[in-house]
């Protein structure tokens, strides 16, 4: 049966409220994967990706990157706090590295077996996690952002990746997508990128439907990408 729990935790005055799911029959402890959420924050959405993954035999763990008293906040001002952390990587790496270590200590969780999955920004989140080393086997991108942190890295990144990209996305466009090709090569990582054609921003996520911007809903790209990301992590977690 899939249990969930809602999970707070804290760093200084700053606090957190993440859900966590996870099949209480699977006896064995499991390998956690971060769900990092899209620049709304923490919803629905990312707690039932978060169940999926524990319906696959892992703990999901949707986290949160704005805080507690942000969840469901409008649009504009998601988008105001998004903007915080991406004008601030290092505190957006701080508080992933939070959420991660929450995860690590989880009593469901195998603490050697941890990675991440996200969405748009989350997909920014999780790459930044890989790029800093984190103690991860790997992270799967839906539909992320790309830009390379203002941060001095340049040891080869172990943790795998996986890229899950909407070809017309206007958000990642082509060269943007060689531009981290070509960083995560330099850096030796062990990589993968799969583009959908005719794909836009936002793919995986059934409420989008703003075609004039670039994000739509694809449900056929939605489910090759999570046929990739299942292979991904089972192959991830051997």
């Amino acid at each position: 049966m899939i249990k969930t729990e809602t999970i707070e935790y804290n760093s200084g005055d700053n606090i957190f409220q993440g859900t966590i799911c996870f099949d209480d029959e699977i006896i064995e402890l499991k390998p956690g994967v971060l769900v990092v959420h899209m620049f709304k924050g923490h919803t629905d959405f990312e707690v039932n990706k978060a169940k999926e993954l524990a319906e696959l035999g892992y703990v999901g763990f949707a986290i949160d990157m704005y805080g507690k008293e942000f969840h469901g906040v409008s649009p504009e001002d998601a988008r105001v706090l998004m903007n915080e952390l991406n004008a601030n990587r290092p505190l957006l790496l701080e508080r992933i590295l939070l959420a991660l270590e929450t995860l690590k200590v989880h009593s469901q969780v195998d603490k050697n077996k941890l990675g991440g999955i996200g969405f748009c920004f989350g997909g920014k989140c999780v790459l930044d996690l890989a790029r800093a080393n984190a103690e991860i086997k790997g992270v799967v991108s839906f539909h992320g952002v790309y830009d390379k942190p203002p941060i001095e890295q340049s040891s080869s990144i172990k943790p795998s990746i996986l890229v899950l990209h909407g070809w017309d996305d206007p958000l990642g466009t082509p060269s943007q997508l060689l531009e981290l090709a070509n960083e995560l090569t330099e850096r030796k990582a062990d990589w993968q990128i799969l583009s959908f054609g005719n794909t836009g921003h936002s793919f995986a996520n059934p409420a989008a439907n703003s075609p004039e911007s670039g994000l739509v809903y694809n449900e056929l790209s939605n489910n090759r990408a999570w046929v990739s990301m299942k292979n991904f992590l089972k192959e991830m977690f051997l």
